[in-house]
């Protein structure tokens, strides 16, 4: 399967996710909701996920969801093999925990540039705790342990890039 556009996709919303991080903490507003600051602000009123938020959330808590249901982004768009699942879930249990509604708004939103986002996972939360979510220390764990377990091959290859989405290095005579 060639997902290398879906990737692009999801990198390019990565920078816009980073884009409202950065237009949020330029309100200098942390309590205040998110909803009121795209209300205020006419530099939020065109990022049109902030609208899939839950209503009460602030820009704080913003910061902090988005940091733990995107911090693993970069490194699982430049695996070999992509796990969707991964990708989305981390969103939806940081980012959407308890608003199901806000979550299938956000999906249709990422949906129009890549159509399998979100569609293995299920909106029903019933036997999840009440809590919010709890996945960055364990993830965090998870990349550690990814980046120890480089190949001694690979280790002892200085500076070359390997694999997808680096071209096989070519001889330069």
């Amino acid at each position: 399967m060639d997902d290398r556009f879906d990737r692009r996709e999801l990198l390019l919303h990565l920078g816009d996710i980073l884009a409202a991080l950065n237009c949020l903490a330029g309100t200098n507003e942390p309590n205040a909701s998110v909803a009121h600051l795209v209300q205020k602000h006419a530099s939020l009123q065109d990022i049109a996920f902030l609208k899939a938020l839950a209503p009460k959330m602030t820009a704080a808590e913003f910061s902090a969801r988005a940091a733990r249901s995107f911090f693993l982004w970069p490194t699982e768009l430049l695996e070999a093999e992509l796990n969707q699942d991964a990708l989305a879930s981390t969103v939806q249990h940081n980012l959407f925990d308890g608003n199901p509604d806000g979550w299938n708004v956000y999906i249709g939103y990422v949906q129009k540039k890549v159509k399998w986002f979100g569609t293995g996972l299920s909106n029903n939360k019933k036997d999840a705790p009440a809590e919010p979510s709890h996945g960055a220390r364990t993830e965090a764990g998870s990349v550690e342990a990814a980046v120890m377990a480089v190949p001694a091959a690979e280790a002892a290859v200085p500076n070359e890039k390997r694999g997808w989405p680096w071209p096989e290095p070519r001889p330069t005579s």
